[in-house]
Order: structure tokens, then sequence, then C-alpha cells
């Protein structure tokens, strides 16, 4: 277990961080359109499909982003200016989630453009896997973790996060052969790790 003194340590960091996911998730929201007064009221709304998949899809993810940096929290016992400042740029590509999710709710039926909408939202979901383990390789080689049988917990979860950057960069690479597939494999991967036991607990 994490001690008193070490939470107090991490939690500046943690607070900042919650507030960038929620600010990121909550922006999400605002690619959907209300349909104006005088519009189909359901047609309109069937018309936005593509917006309401994109939102449920950049949700989700987020939202796995945030439970796997909080499970990361439960390990890591201390930081330093160096981790705090790569915390930043983890926090970074997450905060840009809603413009790529924009960008393919606007573009996914448009087929000049579709593809290249999809290359920028997994590119975006690459270089945040990246940063996980950037993140975990800094807190191992500077001992931040905790020891013991914590120790044996972080190299799991470690290991769990170093496949990471090739799923998403491989969920990336079928938008040259569908774009509607590579957005599928996204949705379902957040689907995926938030099955129980997916996401290491501390």
């Amino acid at each position: 277990m994490v001690d008193q003194a070490a939470t107090k340590e991490t939690g500046r960091l943690e607070t900042f961080a919650d507030g960038v996911f929620a600010i990121a998730i909550t922006l999400l929201v605002l690619e959907i359109r209300i349909p104006g007064p005088r519009e189909n009221l359901g047609q309109a709304l069937l018309n936005q499909w593509p917006s309401f998949a994109a939102y449920v899809t950049s949700f989700l993810t987020i939202g796995v982003i945030w439970v796997s940096h909080h499970q990361m929290f439960t390990i890591i016992r201390r930081t330093t200016t160096t981790f705090l400042f790569l915390n930043v740029l983890f926090l970074l590509p997450v905060a840009f989630v809603p413009f790529p999710t924009a960008l393919v709710a606007d573009h996914i039926l448009e087929e000049g453009t579709r593809t290249t909408a999809v290359l920028v939202y997994g590119a975006v979901s690459v270089v945040i896997a990246l940063m996980f383990n950037v993140l975990w390789a800094y807190a191992f080689r500077n001992g931040l973790v905790v020891t013991g049988t914590g120790a044996n917990r972080a190299q799991a979860v470690a290991r769990g996060f170093i496949v990471g950057p090739l799923i998403y960069l491989a969920a990336t690479l079928l938008a040259f052969v569908n774009p509607f597939i590579s957005m599928a494999v996204f949705a379902g991967l957040a689907v995926y790790w938030m099955l129980p036991g997916k996401i290491p607990s501390g």
C-alpha cells in the first residue's frame, strides 16, 4: 500500500490530471448539434449518428485512460519534477481528443477525407499509449514505484501497457483498408478494457 505521505505527494498531480480528464470528456458533447425548430427532429438526430458514435467511442476511451491513470497512482509512491512534466505531456494528447473526435464525426461519411480523419484519431490514441509507457519507464528507473509485493504488481501493469501502442497502431493502420472497421476496433478496445480484470488494480 502507498503510505499517507506518498499519497499527499502525488495528490496534486492526480487532482490536476482529473481536471484535464473532466474537461476533455465534457468537450466531446459540443460536437453534437441541437436540431433547429423547423427541422424534422427524428431525421435530424438520425443524421447525426456519426457524432453520437464518435462521442461514445471517445467518452469510453477517455474513461478507460482515466481509470488506468488512477490505477497507476495506487502503485507510484512519489513524484519528481521531471515526472510531473512527463505527466503534463501525457495529458497533452488526452486534452486533444475532442478535436479528432469532431474530425471523425464530420468526415467519416466523406469518401475523400474519412481515411485521413481516422488516421488523425488513431495517431492521437497511439501517442497516448506511448506516453503511458514513458511514464512507467521513468517511474521504474527512478524508484517511484512501491517496493515489496507491490513491485510485482507494478511490473505486471507495465507489461500490460507495453502492447498498447502496438494494438492502437494496428487499429490506426486499418484505416487504409476500411476507416469504419478502424473506428469499430477503437470502440471495441474501449469496451474490452472495461471488462473486469482487464485493467490491473493496484
